[in-house]
């Protein structure tokens, strides 16, 4: 008995664990609600108080930015009642803004935490305010998005003075994207009594009466539907499980690593520079010439090693606490920062060309190099710190260039970019001091010196251009768009094919009798680079270099979407639809792909061509829906599979249209009744796959039941390629 128990809890407690790990209705975004006092006067102004709690990586989008940019803007809706009224618009308390790349706009977000306010005026001592918020949720470490419709109603608090009196209210107010307002036609929001609600508006109770009767009759329909569906539901829900979690794409850590790597191979590069590469074997020799045996020798060079590490991530520490979170927000989407950093590589890259020389002030210099004649380690901190300053017209803009790109608001990226390449740029004076022999080894000197440098230019000044770019897109200035930019970067790269083979020489260069093999396999990689972005000029996504580029948006002359339209329009007998898709005048898919918004038309018309279902889980402001779309499914493999294997059904999870009165339903998993065709999918994506975000992909057979499990946010194209050929293999062997 005693063994039958034990079992019992363990069965238990194994399918506690189970749900909670396959479980994926996430609420990243904790709300609370106040008034800014903890007591009023009648007439009194106060403000009702908003604070969200976001969890790490998450954002929550704000309600002040243009709703027609594509995401979900934050929405609320207060419950109308004569105890108080409305005063100005909802106030987000300082969001950060930064210009969107895959909707085109300017967007304003929050991270960590949030808050919104709303002032009000006080009538009645009776204060009850309540209504509803809708929002989304979103975050780049796998690509979900999460819209949300959820209500609040805050604790009155003592009012003293005598009643105002009520205010009338127009009935059926639409809701104002980032504006407080009193829709009241809605079955979900009111929550009073109709005779407190109504005190000077008899109109008011005929809404209400039709209001009542539309609930009642909706919860009739409803309770059918769900004895109707309940047994199915439990029958099927473990079939909707995955197996297994979904694989996602990789996080922010691996891309650190990257960075750290990029930064530790920029201090290599340094090296190479006329201003460092002389110094190596003057200071190691100095070293080897003026210590009592080798192993003292190795120790000064270590502490001198140790030296340029402590000084360069000294500089990271401080870039670090100056370009915080706002900064960083700041830097990358304001044009006046974004402008400048644009001419401070355009400087560099000149200097590199060899049209003047960046150097610091020479009394700096001298102090420093004063100080380090004194000996000792105090002498050798100050031999390191000259070193930084006398080679700064050479690793100036290769320093600026990680700082730059590590102002995303983190506090580590900062350091660890310095750390890793001042480790780079140390390691060889600390090595040659242990080993002197290998300098014999080293390369001479010499005009080779002189063409890394000038290399380097030709890159800062294709790097220059990203920062112009952010700015032109954030003001809509049009001086640079896609192919312009192309243009400018093919330009750039032909040239620097040419330098490298001889046939360009700048000022400080020296004669060039006869091309080396590593210069003539370098001008390859340039020409090969040059004929890999020429496609771009002609609307090639050149998907590698997706961050570097204007959107594809702003190209003029696009032959990609003929092409993909082209794909997508073949096989015509296969792209038949069943039936006139419902929504498709506002509703689209993307890449000229013909498909439904209504799973009832997608369930009959599959069967119609047995063929298994595609269903995409997306919604209007999914920004990595629309990367997906962009990246993946404009893959010729991808769209010849969805146009001839599938028949494909969009469901927007956040779309706002109204269904008709007789689709209204209430939801078994919050009670709470689906009035719109978003609520309405959003929910079934919880309660059937008990998934909450986008996007979310499945693939259905007969009987509405899933053939593999589903995938999610993954940009190689190879999985997502494998994922709809496993699909419909086991599509085929459920028909056999």
């Amino acid at each position: 008995m005693i063994l039958l128990k034990r079992s019992i809890f363990l069965f238990t407690l194994l399918l506690v664990v189970t749900n909670s790990l396959f479980a994926q209705v996430l609420k990243p975004a904790k709300w609370s609600y106040s008034f800014s006092k903890k007591e009023a006067k009648t007439g009194d102004e106060i403000e009702v108080v908003f604070d969200i709690k976001i969890d790490p990586d998450w954002y929550l989008y704000s309600s002040d930015f243009d709703p027609n940019v594509g995401p979900t803007v934050t929405t609320f809706t207060f419950t109308p009642h004569p105890s108080y009224q409305l005063v100005g618009k909802i106030k987000p308390v300082n969001p950060k803004k930064k210009f969107d790349k895959i909707f085109g706009g300017d967007v304003t977000y929050f991270t960590k935490t949030a808050q919104f306010r709303q002032r009000i005026k006080v009538l009645q001592k009776d204060l009850r305010l309540a209504g509803s918020v809708e929002y989304q949720v979103c975050t780049e470490v796998d690509g979900r998005c999460i819209p949300f419709d959820d209500s609040f109603t805050l604790e009155p608090i003592p009012v003293a003075g005598e009643d105002l009196g009520a205010v009338n209210v127009t009935p059926a107010q639409k809701p104002v994207i980032g504006q407080a307002t009193t829709p009241i036609s809605k079955p979900t929001v009111p929550t009073e009594e109709p005779e407190t609600l109504l005190a000077d508006n008899p109109d008011f109770q005929n809404v209400i009466t039709r209001v009542d009767s539309a609930q009642a009759d909706s919860a009739r329909k409803a309770n059918k539907l769900a004895k109707a569906t309940d047994s199915a539901v439990s029958n099927s829900m473990a079939a909707y499980l995955p197996s297994e979690p979904v694989r996602t794409p990789e996080t922010g850590l691996s891309d650190l690593w990257k960075f750290i790597l990029l930064a530790f191979g920029s201090g290599l590069i340094a090296l190479l520079t006329p201003c460092v590469f002389p110094m190596v074997p003057m200071t190691v020799t100095f070293f080897t010439g003026n210590s009592n045996g080798r192993g003292e020798s190795i120790l000064k060079a270590l502490a001198y090693g140790i030296s340029i590490i402590v000084i360069y991530s000294f500089i990271g520490v401080v870039f670090s606490k100056l370009a915080g979170p706002d900064a960083a927000n700041f830097i990358s989407t304001h044009w006046l920062p974004n402008s400048i950093f644009f001419l401070i590589f355009l400087l560099f890259g000149l200097s590199f060309l060899g049209l003047f020389e960046i150097t610091l002030p020479s009394g700096l210099v001298n102090k420093a190099d004063s100080q380090s004649d004194k000996g000792g380690w105090y002498g050798i901190f100050f031999m390191a710190f000259t070193l930084v300053l006398v080679s700064f017209s050479c690793t100036g803009p290769i320093v600026g260039s990680i700082l730059v790109a590590s102002a995303g608001g983190e506090t580590l990226k900062p350091i660890a970019g310095m750390f890793a390449y001042s480790l780079a740029f140390a390691l060889p004076f600390t090595l040659f001091a242990a080993f002197p022999s290998w300098l014999r080894n080293l390369p001479k000197s010499g005009g080779w010196l002189n063409s890394v440098k000038v290399c380097l230019g030709f890159i800062e000044l294709a790097l220059a251009l990203k920062f112009l770019s952010v700015a032109d897109q954030a003001y809509h200035w049009g001086i640079l768009d896609r192919e312009i930019y192309l243009a400018i970067w093919v330009v750039l790269f032909t040239l620097l094919g040419f330098y490298l083979l001889g046939k360009l020489k700048f000022a400080h260069d020296s004669d060039l009798p006869f091309v080396s093999v590593p210069r003539l396999f370098l001008a390859v990689v340039a020409f090969s680079f040059v004929v890999y972005l020429i496609p771009g000029m002609f609307g090639a996504p050149l998907k590698a270099l997706a961050g570097y580029l204007p959107p594809q948006s702003t190209h003029d002359f696009d032959l990609s979407r003929l092409f993909t339209s082209g794909i997508a329009n073949t096989n015509t007998s296969a792209s038949t639809l069943c039936e006139k898709p419902k929504y498709a005048d506002f509703l689209h898919l993307p890449h000229g792909l013909q498909g439904y918004f209504d799973l009832e038309q997608a369930k009959r018309c599959a069967a119609q061509q047995n063929k298994p279902i595609f269903i995409d889980f997306t919604g209007h402001g999914c920004v990595n829906c629309r990367e997906m779309e962009a990246n993946v499914w404009s893959d010729p493999e991808v769209l010849r599979r969805l146009k001839n294997d599938y028949v494909v059904v969009a469901l927007y999870v956040d779309d706002k249209t109204e269904l008709p009165q007789s689709e209204w339903y209430t939801s078994t998993y919050d009670q709470k009744q689906k009035t719109t065709i978003g609520k309405k999918y959003a929910d079934f994506q919880i309660t059937a796959f008990q998934n909450n975000a986008q996007p979310f992909y499945v693939l259905l057979g007969r009987e509405g039941k899933p053939l593999i499990k589903p995938t999610a946010y993954n940009l190689n194209v190879a999985d997502f390629v494998n994922f709809l050929d496993a699909g419909l293999a086991a599509y085929k062997s459920s028909v056999k």
